[in-house]
């Protein structure tokens, strides 16, 4: 009997320890679901301050030295031109020629495809220039016919746009995005007659870039704009506050 009567004993301080446990568990889930998640945003302006720009000019010959030669010589022509219009030659990088070999290709009495004789080799160099002179460079690009006048065959690419200073915006964009964000926590908080508590969660999203008033569409990612000299940045930042 006695056994019995410690064996109820336990039973019942499981039984009122066990209610504890429970309680507790129900206080701290309620206490974790008392919460809000908002999110803020930052966006900036601002202009491109580094322009990169790349043309490409080639040559055809039957003989490859020749082909050099002429490739040579119109290199020369267009590295004088970009001088003469102010570009610094510590700005001018041609690359390496690439060398192809042609053949004279038909199609034969079946239809199939055949590479004939070899007819001769195309010879291409690019051009390219980095600079800060975004207006300049600008220019050039869309007065480079200049050249193909001298009887150059060149190809040129539209220009890039660049900003080195975008840590600087990114830094200002987290600024803004964050007090954004709290500033709607503590709006929704009022609003439901509590108070903000402790800051729980913070994240951050990717960093996009897109020309101002344009349809592009966000990266998961992140965007980068290199098309337009004028450009808006925007920056997500998730905060989840405790609510008392």
């Amino acid at each position: 009997m006695y056994k019995n009567i410690i064996a109820v004993a336990v039973g019942a301080l499981g039984f009122v320890l066990g209610l504890g446990f429970l309680g507790n568990a129900i206080k701290n889930r309620n206490k974790s679901d008392n919460t809000i998640s908002v999110t803020g945003l930052g966006t900036k302006h601002f202009t491109s301050d580094l322009i990169t720009w790349s043309g490409s000019f080639s040559k055809n010959n039957s003989d490859l030295k020749s082909a050099y030669d002429e490739l040579a010589l119109d290199r020369k022509v267009i590295n004088d031109y970009l001088i003469s219009k102010g570009i610094k030659q510590n700005e001018i990088v041609f690359s390496s020629v690439d060398i192809q070999k042609q053949f004279r290709s038909y199609n034969d009495s079946n239809g199939n495809y055949v590479q004939g004789e070899f007819s001769g080799y195309n010879l291409t160099q690019n051009v390219s220039i980095e600079s800060k002179e975004v207006g300049k460079i600008e220019n050039l690009s869309r007065n480079i016919t200049e050249i193909i006048n001298r009887g150059i065959e060149f190809t040129s690419s539209s220009p890039s746009y660049f900003y080195t200073k975008l840590a600087t915006v990114k830094q200002e964009m987290i600024a803004t995005a964050t007090k954004d964000a709290k500033e709607r926590a503590e709006k929704i908080a009022e609003n439901s007659g509590s108070s903000l508590g402790s800051l729980k969660k913070a994240t951050m999203g990717v960093i996009q870039i897109t020309a101002p008033n344009s349809n592009e569409d966000y990266s998961y990612g992140g965007t980068f704009n290199t098309s337009s000299k004028e450009k808006e940045a925007s920056i997500t930042i998730k905060l989840e506050y405790e609510v008392n």
